[in-house]
């Protein structure tokens, strides 16, 4: 199935579970982390038989961030990955979703902290579930950092200006219940369900028609910054020739018929 020593890959049905596995550490990134997240999306795009992906972490803990202790010795744990970076110095950038959006939808699980690098990844996710006990944040203006993975391009563009920078400028932690009331994930559950509620949600998702889910995420994304006009008119493009596939007629046969349909991609 893949994965590395802190990255683990497991298929659950129709849907690849990714599971951040450094919880001696909250699950910082390291490089065999980020290697094996970077494969894990590439495995999901390219295996027809993967309609969804859940990334969670491992230890009641979604992801602390960036190893800042082997950041200020110099060097980080997995050396033997270090030619994967040398061929791909963009691959750490493709791991946490900053320059590489998945076909498939993507929901996040998360327990425990997200912080930091674990909000940057978090907001590449598509849908975000919870457990009521989870953190979020962005502290690195408290280290003196800056929050390279895309937040003060993304955060904005999710939730309101006011929270966005709020969250940016005072590096404070926020609880579950509240990053659901500015709109940073969707649903919070009870301790220890986020992952059986996102994969319930997953299950949701692989019942429908793949051609047209992918399609639909790639609208939403496609037409985010564009006037009204040029969005519908991308949304026709992408969205008309859908009705025309052999899943949409099956799709209309299972509703005539009242059965689950069968889709096949085509």
């Amino acid at each position: 199935m893949g994965g590395t020593e802190h990255l683990t890959v497991q298929r659950e049905g129709a849907t690849l579970v990714l599971t951040l596995n450094r919880p001696e550490s909250k699950n910082a990134l390291s490089l065999p982390m980020l290697v094996g997240l970077y494969d894990g999306w590439l495995a999901a795009d390219e295996d027809e038989e993967v309609r969804s992906v859940v990334l969670t972490g491992a230890g009641g803990c979604f992801c602390a961030g960036m190893d800042l202790k082997a950041l200020a010795g110099g060097g980080m744990e997995g050396e033997q990955y270090r030619d994967r970076m040398t061929a791909d110095p963009d691959l750490h950038w493709k791991a946490m979703l900053r320059h590489h959006r998945p076909r498939k939808p993507v929901i996040a699980a998360v327990e425990g902290h997200c912080v930091a690098g674990g909000t940057e990844i978090l907001q590449g996710t598509d849908i975000r579930i919870a457990g009521e006990s989870a953190t979020f944040g962005l502290f690195e203006v408290r280290r003196g950092l800056f929050p390279i993975g895309g937040s003060t391009v993304r955060l904005p563009r999710q939730i309101a200006r006011t929270h966005a920078l709020e969250m940016l400028l005072t590096g404070r932690p926020y609880s579950a219940d509240e990053a659901a009331r500015i709109g940073l994930i969707g649903r919070v559950v009870p301790d220890g369900t986020a992952l059986e509620e996102a994969l319930a949600v997953a299950e949701q998702i692989n019942a429908c028609g793949p051609l047209a889910v992918e399609e639909v995420k790639a609208s939403v994304y496609e037409t985010a910054e564009m006037t009204e006009t040029d969005g519908l008119a991308a949304e026709l493009k992408r969205g008309w020739p859908v009705f025309s596939t052999a899943d949409a007629k099956e799709g209309a046969r299972a509703f005539a018929e009242k059965r689950p349909p069968v889709y096949r991609r085509a």
